[in-house]
């Protein structure tokens, strides 16, 4: 197992559902309810007797799935977990003799720390990343920036409190790999089987996350006289700001008009989202293809712009990094 693809994985995902399965009978519908949701990973607790053989069962049925074990609290844990098919190990504390063993076998691992001995601790075991446990009652988002000013080399998974209110708080901190959480996956719904309920809390977690808007229209002009007539028409007309570019011309902020024809037949549409990298990745696990000469990145390497490969009604549509 590559830790650095596994901890690039779960930051594509943004969120990691944390379950509890006390029916073997409800793994397998519960994750596909996930993956339906957007959501290809889970993270299964080994706090219930049937845990190992729900991870079986759902890397069986899924193998695209990441799954991951969770509360994993001895070596013969790490064994049964890793047997059944988890590509990750996440445990609630930091277990040295544990967390040595994952890593002999390399096997990724995400401990628990909440305080900077813990975080000493898990640097000096070689770790990148660590889980934030239990993140709201130990100091949430600020104890986790706090850390990160003498500990910049670790990375967190903060899990324990996280909700769809104060997640994108957690996501938005360039140290956060994922936000593990169960609200979307609640005890009650899986008991009662009702799996369309999680699919929908789950769709609606992931689309808060990446908070798609529409924020402008391009139009593809012959050249720069058609286009800044074209714009200045739109101002004068709607009461809207005149502004005219390099290689384009706005009026106001909806409406772009192009000094040269350019992706799209007619044009472009200009979608923001929180997060252009992971919504490149949950739109891939949609079927979406992407044109990838046209992706754009600021200047620490992070994905901030990209057109998908295929035109809707003759206009391309473009991911675009959110203001």
């Amino acid at each position: 197992m590559d830790m650095s693809n596994i901890f690039d994985s779960l930051y594509k995902f943004g969120l990691v559902p944390v379950i509890k399965i006390t029916k073997v009978e409800n793994a397998v519908p519960l994750a596909k309810a996930l993956a339906e949701g957007g959501l290809n990973c889970a993270e299964i607790t080994f706090r219930t007797a049937c845990a190992k053989e729900a991870i079986a069962e759902i890397t069986k049925a899924l193998p695209d799935m990441l799954v991951g074990a969770g509360t994993v609290l001895t070596t013969e844990q790490v064994d049964e977990a890793v047997e059944a098919g988890a590509k990750f190990i996440v445990s609630p504390g930091l277990n040295p003799k544990v967390v040595k063993y994952c890593l002999d076998k390399n096997i990724p691992v995400l401990p628990g720390c909440a305080t900077p001995s813990e975080v000493e601790t898990a640097i000096e075991l070689g770790l990148k990343a660590v889980k934030f446990f239990p993140a709201e009652a130990a100091g949430g988002l600020n104890m986790i920036k706090s850390m990160s000013a003498p500990y910049g080399g670790i990375k967190f998974m903060p899990t324990g409190g996280i909700n769809e209110d104060n997640m994108l708080s957690y996501l938005a901190f360039d140290k956060i790999i994922a936000c593990g959480g169960s609200f979307m996956v609640k005890d009650s719904l899986i008991e009662a089987g009702k799996f369309e309920e999680i699919t929908a809390l789950t769709r609606s977690a992931v689309f808060k996350m990446l908070g798609f808007k529409l924020v402008h229209v391009g139009i593809n002009c012959e050249n720069k006289e058609e286009a800044q007539k074209g714009a200045k028409l739109v101002s004068a007309l709607f009461g809207l700001e005149y502004k005219p570019g390099n290689k384009s011309t706005f009026a106001g902020a909806d409406f772009e008009f192009m000094h040269m024809p350019f992706y799209g037949k007619n044009g472009h549409i200009a979608i923001a989202t929180n997060f252009p990298d992971r919504a490149r990745a949950y739109l891939e696990g949609c079927g979406v293809e992407f044109i990838e000469e046209s992706a754009g990145y600021d200047d620490k390497g992070k994905l901030k712009v990209i057109y998908l490969k295929e035109e809707i009604c003759g206009f391309a549509i473009h991911l675009v990094q959110k203001k």
